[in-house]
């Protein structure tokens, strides 16, 4: 089979994928538009469903995975307000693997073998989903992940409610291709698994759209790196070079206030060399004067400027909980939105909270997503998403600059890499593979189950 019908394999595959998400969030919104208005049931006496968050609460990452923490609290808390589920109260079990990697491994074996949590709500970083993997998969428990990343990963128990390269990272580069015609690229990233990966994928795709190794510049520093001045140096220099040029940041954490000071301090504005980052959202800037910023973005499948009536609801919802109206929520925390709820439906359609029979019964569920539209879980345990790229205001927002026509289903494995360009993942019986050979018809691993 050549290259070319290879692609034709994957279109035909992610169309019926397509279809049968389509035919799910139609059903759902069906049934969403007749809602019950009857009384919450009573919570019974039966032992509480925990649940395990698995966020940072203290060091480098703190700044954003502590909103994830409170987040799921309040999802948890109102979901006991109507009754909890199958009559049980959902009770939260909260651990701080604080920004370390190998802690990350320990807190999730505690969560799964000790705590007996049903489903776990965690990690931010790719390196922090990498240690827990295997302890997921060892003691087969459910691990919802709520991050962009870097995709090329399709474990059976992870759902993957983040965005894959796919839906964000390349429609980021094509906007500014075609919107801005960007010509040397600056690829910056922390140096850890998601950057380097997502830049390799990213320096790929833009060798196939005819750009030079000479116009693309990488970089990576480490997590908490302060220290910017030489390295936003090299940035101004290389774009000198008479050609339009952007940075696209993969900079995580709270790396990101010292860079983009350091912006400010060089005087580079969008309008001379425009950022547009992967991790960097309304909680990140809300430590940052904005001001110098304005017209730098960022790519993501939510913004808390999303003007729909569900997302007005879940923000008054998030400010009556956290007490406080000058909170910000962002992309990852939608991410848990739409996890949690989907772990409801998922809970209730098999009737059991057990891990098989919950893991087969999330294919298929669709939840509203805060945009307006329905989320759909495909066979690849990722979800359909809207992609959106925002340019920052003054007042630490987005101002949505761009956001496709529909929603995108996501590559698991990127067809811009010769190695897994023939890969598909698909959970479904019979064929119940992360990495799916659709030239040889092998599975060639990604879990498959047993």
């Amino acid at each position: 089979m050549t290259s070319t019908d290879t692609n034709v394999s994957r279109r035909k595959l992610g169309k019926l994928g397509v279809a049968a998400a389509t035919v799910a969030a139609l059903g759902a919104v069906k049934a969403a538009s007749t809602p019950a208005r009857a009384q919450a049931p009573a919570i019974t006496g039966k032992a509480p469903i925990k649940v395990g968050i698995l966020h940072s609460l203290s060091g480098t990452m703190a700044i954003s995975e502590t909103p994830l923490k409170e987040v799921m609290v309040m999802l948890i808390e109102h979901q006991n307000a109507m009754g909890g589920l199958m009559g049980r109260k959902i009770e939260p079990v909260i651990v701080d693997p604080a920004s370390n990697w190998p802690l990350f491994a320990e807190k999730a074996r505690q969560l799964l073998s000790v705590d007996k949590c049903a489903a776990v709500f965690g990690c931010w970083t790719s390196v922090s989903r990498k240690s827990v993997l295997p302890v997921f998969e060892e003691l087969n428990g459910i691990l919802y992940y709520p991050v962009q990343y870097e995709g090329q990963e399709c474990s059976r128990n992870v759902f993957y409610t983040g965005a894959a390269p796919n839906q964000q990272a390349i429609p980021a580069v094509d906007y500014l291709m075609k919107e801005i015609g960007v010509k040397r690229w600056v690829l910056e990233g922390t140096d850890y698994v998601y950057p380097r990966t997502t830049n390799q994928i990213l320096e790929a795709y833009l060798h196939l759209k005819g750009f030079a190794p000479d116009d693309i510049l990488i970089n990576y520093t480490p997590f908490g790196f302060s220290d910017w001045q030489n390295e936003v140096a090299k940035i101004k220099q290389f774009g000198n070079a008479g050609k339009k040029t952007a940075v696209v940041s993969t900079i995580n954490g709270d790396a990101n206030v010292p860079f983009y000071k350091e912006l400010g301090n060089q005087g580079i504005k969008a309008t001379d060399i425009p950022v547009v980052a992967f991790s960097v959202g309304e909680q990140e800037l809300a430590g940052l004067d904005a001001r110098p910023l304005v017209g730098h973005m960022a790519a993501w499948n939510y913004f808390e400027s999303v003007r729909t009536p569900e997302n007005r609801a879940f923000i008054a919802e998030w400010h009556k909980f956290i007490g406080n109206p000058k909170r910000v929520v962002n992309d990852p925390m939608e991410a848990h939105y739409i996890g949690f709820n989907m772990w409801v439906k998922a809970v209730k359609k098999a009737e059991t909270t057990d891990a098989n029979a919950v893991i087969d019964a999330m294919i298929g569920v669709t939840a509203p997503n805060l945009s307006g539209d329905y989320a759909a879980l495909m066979p690849n345990h990722h979800l359909t998403k809207p992609v959106l790229i925002g340019e920052i205001e003054p007042n630490g927002q987005f101002n949505i600059v761009s956001r496709t026509p529909g929603l995108i289903v996501a590559q698991e494995w990127s067809p811009y890499i010769e190695a897994t360009k023939d890969l598909i993942g698909d959970w479904r019986a019979p064929m119940s593979c992360g990495a799916f050979n659709v030239v040889t018809g092998k599975c060639t691993g990604g879990g498959k189950k047993a």
